[in-house]
């Protein structure tokens, strides 16, 4: 069944990216959408998510926060090798998968990044990255209220990326929820400083996310080295 709904993820990616528009422009056909989405996010991040994150961070203890972080990064750790080895990437698979065997086994079940602290790189590959690797446009751009700036290329990625986690296969519901909530919480606490550069750095915060996020995400599908735009006819 998960088989299934993974492969159907791809193919509704490769339906929609067949939307992409021409290299140089802005992928962006479902603005008036996406506005509309970022402005019933903005007041629910605003009262409800960032207060919750700044409370996790003022009150929890900061080795209880660090160990949570390092556990979830060790998750991540062991999809970018995965992800390493599906781009033919097998040194930064390899750093991958030695960070995971490392925290794992040494670092008691990942709670202590000792792999960073042996100065062992982490790759931060991803299924979008791999998909664009392989030549999937990256399709329209979405905004998520509560989930922020994706693509469908991303968003097919995450998907995967869920759906195949370890927390997932928790057969105790309850507990499944509550360490999904505890890792959105920590994915938002992470994020608190650059909520507010983005307040702070422009007039209009769509457009800025917006620009932002794909040139980021870009730069990661190709290493540091984006091809040359060309201009549109």
């Amino acid at each position: 069944m998960k088989n299934t709904r993974a492969i159907a993820a791809v193919a509704f990616a490769l339906l929609l990216s067949g939307c992409a528009s021409a290299p140089g422009r802005v992928d962006d056909p479902f603005e008036p959408w996406n506005r509309a989405m970022y402005a019933i996010h903005k007041p629910l991040d605003d009262n409800v998510a960032k207060p919750i994150a700044q409370a996790y961070v003022d009150y929890v203890p900061r080795l209880f926060r660090m160990g949570v972080s390092n556990v979830l990064n060790n998750i991540d750790d062991l999809f970018s090798g995965i992800n390493g080895l599906l781009q033919g990437k097998l040194e930064k698979a390899g750093n991958d998968f030695g960070r995971v065997t490392l925290n794992t086994g040494m670092g008691f079940g990942g709670l202590f990044d000792l792999a960073s602290e042996m100065g062992i790189p982490r790759g931060n590959e991803d299924f979008g990255q791999t998909f664009g690797y392989w030549g999937i446009p990256q399709g329209p751009y979405l905004f998520i209220p509560l989930w922020g700036p994706t693509t469908v290329r991303d968003g097919t990625g995450s998907i995967i990326r869920i759906w195949y986690g370890p927390l997932g296969y928790l057969p105790y519901v309850p507990l499944r929820n509550s360490l999904y909530g505890l890792a959105a919480v920590d994915l938002r606490a992470n994020a608190l400083g650059t909520t507010s550069l983005v307040d702070q750095a422009s007039l209009d915060p769509y457009t800025f996310i917006r620009r932002a996020y794909l040139q980021r995400r870009e730069y990661e599908v190709y290493d540091g080295k984006p091809p040359p735009e060309k201009d549109d006819e």
